[in-house]
């Protein structure tokens, strides 16, 4: 019986790996179908085109790229063999055969495809009644028995498992494959779905039979971080568990795997890596203005958990190799890591949101506003409060009249009350309007503290102001600066929906009502989105952000008061932070507290840096979440500080759309005690 359950149990899981499939070419086709990489065959394989969102649409363009990149070298570097062959293991209902022999790239060369017999047998069919991809077949090869299901001089598909290596080496002599001759083997996630000891064993087999070779494989990495646990848990949902990231969790483990089992040289690259370093930049800019997107935290994130390697056998085949990666930026620059952890503990109130806006009217009331949740996007507006019993959350009216908007500010001026500026409802639609808050006199702050008390009012007054405005933007800094006297909001950077990075700056009198010219000498920082900019001496200092180019920033930019207006000074900070966006900061005294944060790599998710302004110094901070819901993912939330005399960041919200994993929303507050960085 055991042994009964066993086999059962296992088609189980192998059927749920042939239906990851299925899900992968309607996400091929959507790409496809968007524009961002020509195949003209892909759409045979699937019964409807469905459109995916352009997070997915992005993912699979890069992993279409990368595969290209390789196959497409390998056949430069064959080019004058007698002889070639590509090896496609797994290969599902992908096209590469059919888009390869339009393009006449197939001189001499023949495609191997294995894969379950139950997924040949569907593709053979698909392509024995579809005219386009039957008539891309001849019957210059002799018909072949077995598991052989097509059977063409170019194009051969096997129905076998590949865990089984003497059946399969069985097939590929019945199919006439050469040995000897050079050739690609491919592998797009698939061996990552075997447990390691049959992956572990095509690899070796691999280098042994086939000794002119060059292996090609895309999988993902980096389990152990907040979007690699998302990751699994969706993989551990569809009965597809990951193997391979348990015993080959990151790159220096996956090339030790191929060269102890026979493979001479190995290369990695995630796939930041890539699309940085092998996407030319006019194509990555013809890619990004395909599809209005503003999910750049969570591209750039899959993008760090998927990979690219190429393994070599023979020097021929090494030529073949993906280039080496450029160091990566944050072991080049060497950011000074403490060895101090700082503590981060859970707050007991539920409030979850992507894109908030946050201000702390006072140390005990921190105002939200706007965001989305797994409601959707709301309008709502609310507090929380501390009091003697701890944070609770409490309405406020009104709340509809701010309307729906994500990725604004919320801007303290003086008198208590609040600008609400920016935003955006959708990647196609910026919020224009702007609002001034002021707290209701009739009900201060303190009133909530009484029990009872479950709302709070407010006053919020369209702003109709003269002068020159910004043009919409959302992703960007406003913050309050003073001039001969006066106070503005300074607003700096962001993006709208023309334009992919903003580098402008303008300044606002609230009490006038007037965007007003104001002389701003020195040179501008880059144009920049997703950066933080806090109030410092009467002018700003702005950290990180996004840059036109897609790259995280990590310079220190101070906006200096002068008796004419304001100059901009740039901060030789040594060691210089890791580079980020999406994060928060915080003055205190003469340090830029940052938290949060996205990387491009996964092993340099940011924690915290405090940054000296005086002595134009840094440390980073590592924080320790053994405590609080996981995984917490620290971008697209909010941060205040709550009390001056014992300092805390109390974070808010925060989460991510993880690819096509789902969407994560941390479910509590949480805060990070800061006195270990006071000194």
């Amino acid at each position: 019986m055991p042994a009964t359950n066993g086999k059962k149990q296992k088609k189980s899981r192998d059927t749920a790996v042939q239906g990851t499939n299925d899900s992968s070419v309607v996400s091929k086709v959507s790409a496809a179908a968007q524009g961002y990489f020509k195949d003209d065959f892909l759409q045979h394989f699937v019964c409807k085109v469905a459109r995916r969102a352009p997070l997915i649409n992005r993912g699979y363009y890069v992993r279409w790229r990368a595969v290209d990149h390789c196959v497409r070298k390998f056949l430069q570097i064959t080019e004058k063999c007698p002889k070639r062959q590509i090896l496609s293991l797994g290969a599902g209902f992908d096209s590469l055969y059919f888009r390869l022999h339009a393009d006449g790239a197939l001189n001499r060369a023949v495609v191997f495809e294995v894969d379950f017999p139950n997924v040949s047998r569907r593709k053979a069919a698909l392509i024995s009644s579809n005219i386009t991809l039957r008539g891309m077949l001849d019957s210059q090869s002799p018909s072949l028995t077995g598991p052989v299901y097509v059977s063409s001089s170019q194009y051969r598909l096997l129905g076998v498992d590949v865990r089984e290596e003497s059946k399969v080496e069985e097939a590929l002599d019945a199919a006439e494959m050469d040995w000897t001759a050079p050739t690609l083997l491919l592998s797009e996630v698939v061996l990552t779905y075997m447990e390691t000891q049959w992956s572990d064993a095509v690899i070796s087999w691999a280098a042994k039979l086939l000794p002119q070779s060059l292996f090609v494989m895309y999988e993902q990495i980096h389990p152990r971080d907040p979007f690699g646990r998302i990751m699994q848990e969706h993989f551990l949902k569809l009965s597809s568990t990951l193997h391979a990231l348990r015993q080959y969790p990151d790159a220096s483990a996956q090339r030790r795997r191929f060269l102890d089992k026979g493979w001479d040289e190995c290369v990695f690259l995630d796939m930041n890596d890539f699309f940085f370093g092998l996407v030319p930049e006019e194509e990555r800019c013809r890619m990004e203005s395909l599809e209005p997107f503003d999910e750049y935290e969570e591209w750039h994130q899959k993008c760090s958990h998927y990979f690219i390697l190429t393994a070599s056998r023979s020097s021929l085949m090494a030529q073949a190799l993906l280039p080496q990666a450029p160091e990566s930026p944050a072991p080049s620059v060497g950011p000074s890591w403490s060895t101090t952890t700082l503590s981060v503990h859970t707050v007991p109130v539920c409030v979850e949101g992507l894109g908030m806006a946050s201000l702390s009217v006072r140390p005990e009331w921190v105002l939200l506003t706007g965001g989305s949740s797994r409601e959707g996007r709301g309008a709502a507006t609310r507090v929380l409060l501390r009091g003697q019993e701890g944070w609770r959350s409490v309405s406020v009216e009104p709340s509809a009249e701010l309307g729906v908007r994500l990725y604004h500010t919320v801007t303290s001026v003086a008198g208590g009350g609040a600008v609400v500026y920016g935003g955006r409802s959708s990647p196609l639609n910026p919020i224009r309007s702007l609002f001034k808050v002021t707290f209701d006199p009739c009900g201060p702050p303190g009133a909530l503290e009484l029990e009872g008390q479950d709302a709070a009012k407010l006053c919020v007054e369209e702003m109709i102001c003269t002068g020159n405005p910004p043009p919409p933007r959302w992703r960007h800094s406003a913050t309050i600066t003073s001039h001969r006297g006066r106070e503005f909001v300074f607003v700096f950077g962001g993006k709208n929906q023309s334009e992919a990075v903003l580098g402008d700056s303008y300044f606002l009198s609230v009490d006038q009502q007037h965007w007003t010219e104001i002389s701003v000498e020195g040179a501008a920082p880059e144009a920049r989105h997703s950066h933080s900019a806090c109030s410092y001496q009467g002018g700003v200092v702005v950290f990180g952000g996004l840059s036109r180019a897609g790259v995280p920033l990590g310079d220190t930019v101070v906006l200096r008061p002068t008796e004419r207006g304001f100059c901009w000074e740039r901060l030789d900070v040594q060691p210089p932070p890791v580079p980020r966006y999406s994060h928060c900061a915080h003055v205190s005294g003469e340090k830029l507290v940052v938290v949060g944060g996205v990387w491009l790599h996964s092993e340099g998710v940011p924690g915290v840096a405090v940054i000296n302004i005086t002595t134009c110094s840094s440390v980073e901070f590592k924080l320790d979440t053994t405590s609080v819901p996981w995984p917490l993912m620290l971008h697209s939330f909010c941060s205040e500080v709550t009390d001056s005399e014992d300092p805390e960041l109390l974070l808010i919200g925060g989460g991510g759309n993880c690819f096509s994993f789902g969407t994560h929303w941390n479910p509590q507050a949480v805060t990070v005690d800061l006195k270990l960085v006071r000194g």
